[in-house]
């Protein structure tokens, strides 16, 4: 029996077709990649342990009869006005240059895992089952982030490294070198385990969404079996599926969130996080758990919009290659 594109691509996780991104697919990768720059190092600075460099108040709170710093987390646009004040625009696009060097790669190296495990699951479990693209899409994922991690860990550095305007700033190349010399080979594979975490997120997205697009299915199924019409995809069907799929991202986000700030943490240069629970209880501890949750806002104005924008799209390819 032939099969039709599959599910899996409308969460997010991958379409069937081919092994390898499109050009256009490339293309619209390193524009968005270009234009949310900016987001993902106010994001990355307000996740850091260096947060208290854009904090003007401190919060003192008593624990146990000890005195505990709490500090309150500033916004998005506080943080991006002390970057744009004390280290100029140029800051905001700090680590753009291993970004896009690393898109591709990534893209590329997820794709062959995920085509090659659906291959071999396919004949283990039913074709194209739900189980069959969740796991091929865990197991690519901790492929290419193995593979990747230290693209994304220098990145990293380079969009914490805060100079003041006219001071020299880290060179990719210099960072690479720094790290090295720090920590060895071992150094480049910082905040991966946090990552391995984050592969949830695109399970928990895909159940989420998957669950919601049926409901909206039935609702239509029901509405024209009512109306003794022919069901037909109309606009408002698409806006479904876009309001599916921001849904269901915002949830998925919000629950796996905190292997972000974990992530970000174990990156940082001479730092006291070693793994992530580690990490993830000296946080807790010593910031409490809306340190857990920091940049959170802004990571939710960069990817909702294009999930739902994405998928959407998908829906509408389907639709209208199916006839």
């Amino acid at each position: 029996m032939a099969h039709g594109p599959s599910r899996s691509a409308a969460c997010g996780i991958l379409p069937d077709r081919g092994t390898n991104p499109c050009p256009l697919h490339r293309c619209g990768g390193t524009v968005g990649a270009i234009l949310t720059c900016p987001l993902e190092v106010v994001k990355t600075r307000l996740q850091s342990s260096s947060v208290t460099l854009y904090i003007s108040e401190v919060q003192l709170n008593t624990m146990a009869g000890a005195s505990v710093n709490r500090v309150v987390s500033p916004g998005p646009l506080h943080c991006l006005k002390v970057i744009l004040e004390k280290e100029g625009p140029r800051s905001l696009f700090r680590g753009l240059g291993p970004n896009l060097v690393g898109v591709a790669p990534s893209r590329a190296i997820y794709f062959a895992a995920y085509s090659n495990c659906k291959e071999k699951l396919n004949g283990l479990f039913d074709p194209d089952s739900t189980q069959v693209h969740m796991i091929s899409a865990a197991v690519a994922g901790f492929t290419a982030i193995t593979a990747t991690n230290p693209i994304w860990l220098i990145k990293t550095r380079l969009q914490l490294d805060a100079r003041n305007r006219g001071e020299k700033r880290m060179g990719a190349f210099e960072c690479v070198r720094k790290v090295y010399q720090t920590d060895g080979l071992r150094g480049f594979y910082r905040g991966m385990s946090a990552s391995y975490a984050g592969i949830s997120e695109t399970v928990i997205h895909f159940v989420i969404y998957e669950s919601i697009k049926q409901k909206l299915l039935e609702y239509k199924i029901a509405s024209t079996m009512e109306n003794e019409e022919e069901s037909v995809k109309e606009a408002s069907d698409f806006v479904g599926m876009m309001l599916a799929a921001a849904t269901s991202k915002t949830c998925a986000t919000t629950i796996a969130y905190p292997h972000e700030v974990v992530r970000t943490r174990l990156r940082e240069e001479g730092t006291k996080y070693r793994s992530f629970f580690q990490t993830l209880s000296l946080l807790v501890q010593e910031e409490g758990y809306g340190s857990l949750y920091r940049g959170l806002t802004t990571h939710l104005v960069r990817q909702i919009p294009n999930t739902a924008i994405m998928m959407a799209t998908y829906e509408l390819v389907v639709y209208l290659l199916n006839g």
